[in-house]
């Protein structure tokens, strides 16, 4: 491709819209332009990468068995309500309707759609399992569409669905797809994470997240330095505390007057205390109804561990107008005893003897407060966030806490689609049975942005191999010079026959121009042909990765630039298949 002929708008200036490194560089290089909040078009270099990367999924998931089909977006409401999922989605969930009234939704994921077409088409044992993917537009409307790609209100994904007819075959076919993702993203390029994740409004029984570790993520990981344990935050699990020793004296209950002391610091200061001595009573709303949940003054409340143990659709944080209205009691001094709403605790405040929590009256708290003497808790269980102190649950290790960007998310759904579409099938004695599912995600716009944020420095994209939307760039430094744009040209044609991506740059701009735009657009290779042809016949290879530069005569020049990218791609290649 010639630069002259290509659009490639790219800017000098950082947008202001621009909030991340993924987006200020996707908009400065022009690979995309905002349509509307959270809408983009992807221009020819932005849809350049990613193709690469769906050519990379489908490859994968092709070699594990699956099979591609493309389904609808406009989904009808009839099948959402089937699988009680028209309320529970959300407001994420794009509903409308058409001229004769129907309901209808913009498909955020297709799960419905894929039950709906396997009970119709497949009846029989015989013919399971099947693995079944698309990669498609998807609209999720987003209340706060940011970051550019990486969580806009219209993607591009990859989804997968397995139907099984034994938890065993699903577990064996699932196992399939999370060696696959893994092969997936090591072709991309990219240093990521598989981490255990809670399965969301997806639904299932386990799944494990596909995290690209980069410092500008917005999840948290929590990785074990010495196994292989990892986790996302809200699905993390934190070792049970030592039992308390039976010999320590529970001392009488205290109530000790803390006049204008709320927050945890404060009222430990206060006491001669510390916050692994308080226990903090916080109140929230789990689908409207209000519970008391009890954490150490150190620890913070994980409210998807909490949700997870109440069966709950929705849980949030009631605020303090809403904890006085159900509580009567103001802000900082609320406590256990004598609540009238139900009261869980974590599994740390269960090991606590002798604490301190609000007295349920302003301006007092109570001491020397003890489990189940003083007042009791409905259920115990592990509810709060991990942290660096805490031990690895798995092998008892260092845990480290890092940041990632979800790229991939793979769940085992069990029946419960199945279940709720009644979707049977005939097993080998003839009596009916509900599929056993999986469901595998890719975000294939967001994978684009996730390597640019992994992939980057201060002057633009560092494209890996696999993903750039060419693999060299030619810079002819001077087109109006006959000699210098006759080599440029031949070496773009014999690049072009040896089967190699290559951009030739015959613009006639400033040198200074050109070599800022090719850092800017991340392609792994620069070939520089300009003054230095003219002195010595010399071009210059630079790579974009690591700034290494060579000089060299054509035909030598010729060489190590195949050489290099024939050799860094098989070494992506051999790398995934290890």
């Amino acid at each position: 491709m010639r630069y002259s002929e290509l659009l490639l708008p790219t800017l000098k200036e950082t947008p202001t819209e621009a909030e991340v490194v993924s987006h200020r560089l996707l908009l400065r290089a022009g690979f995309v332009r905002k349509l509307s909040s959270g809408v983009y078009t992807y221009l020819p270099l932005g849809l350049a990468v990613i193709r690469k990367v769906e050519q990379i999924v489908r490859e994968e998931m092709n070699k594990a068995g699956a099979q591609e089909l493309l389904m609808p977006m406009v989904q009808p409401s009839d099948l959402w309500k089937e699988s009680g999922r028209w309320e529970k989605y959300g407001p994420e969930l794009l509903r409308f309707t058409d001229r004769h009234e129907r309901e209808s939704c913009l498909g955020p994921t297709h799960e419905e759609v894929i039950t709906d077409l396997v009970r119709r088409e497949i009846h029989s044992y015989r013919n399971l399992p099947v693995n079944l993917y698309q990669i498609q537009t998807k609209f999720r409307d987003e209340i706060r569409p940011r970051f550019g790609l990486m969580r806009g209100r219209e993607f591009i994904m990859k989804d997968g669905y397995s139907f099984d007819a034994t938890e065993k075959g699903a577990e064996i076919t699932y196992q399939k797809m999370y060696d696959a993702y893994h092969r997936i993203f090591k072709r991309c390029g990219l240093s990521f994470r598989a981490v255990e994740a809670d399965t969301g409004t997806i639904g299932g029984s386990f799944s494990h997240e596909f995290m690209v570790l980069a410092e500008t993520g917005e999840d948290t990981l929590v990785i074990c330095r010495s196994c292989a344990y990892a986790a996302n935050m809200e699905k993390a699990a934190v070792q049970p505390p030592e039992k308390t020793g039976e010999d320590v004296e529970l001392l009488p209950l205290q109530k000790v007057e803390t006049p204008g002391k709320k927050k945890v610091e404060v009222v430990c200061g206060f006491l001669g205390i510390s916050p692994r001595e308080l226990v903090k009573t916080m109140v929230y709303l789990a689908d409207g109804d209000p519970v008391a949940v009890l954490v150490r003054g150190d620890h913070e409340v994980q409210p998807v561990k909490l949700k997870n143990m109440l069966g709950a659709v929705d849980v949030e944080l009631a605020d303090e107008k809403q904890v006085f209205d159900i509580t009567g009691v103001p802000s900082g001094y609320l406590g256990p005893i004598g609540l009238k709403i139900p009261v869980a605790a974590d599994q740390a405040v269960s090991a606590m003897v002798n604490f301190t929590v609000g007295a349920n009256e302003k301006n007092y708290h109570m001491q020397n407060v003890n489990l189940p003497r003083d007042f009791k808790v409905f259920q115990a269980a592990d509810l709060r966030q991990v942290t660096e102190d805490d031990r690895c649950p798995s092998c008892g290790g260092v845990l480290e806490l890092t940041k990632g960007i979800e790229v991939g998310h793979i769940f085992k759904l069990g029946d419960s689609y199945s279940r709720a579409l009644k979707a049977t099938f005939q097993d080998s004695n003839s009596e009916e049975q509900n599929f056993v599912m999986g469901c595998y995600g890719i975000g294939v716009s967001r994978t684009v942005a996730a390597s640019i944020e992994q992939n980057h420095d201060e002057n633009g994209i560092i494209f890996p191999l696999p993903l750039a939307p060419f693999q060299a760039i030619i810079l002819n430094l001077d087109p109006k010079t006959e000699e210098i744009s006759t080599a440029a040209e031949s070496f773009y044609r014999q690049l072009q026959q040896k089967g190699l991506e290559v951009l030739l740059d015959d613009r006639d701009e400033r040198p200074g121009i050109k070599f800022k735009d090719a850092d800017l657009i991340g392609i792994p290779y620069r070939i520089t042909i300009g003054k230095r042809f003219l002195q010595g016949a010399e071009v210059e290879i630079r790579s974009r990765a690591n700034g290494k530069t060579l000089s060299l005569s054509l035909d030598k020049a010729m060489a190590e630039i195949v050489s290099s990218i024939s050799n860094e791609m098989s070494a992506t290649q051999e790398s995934e298949a290890k």
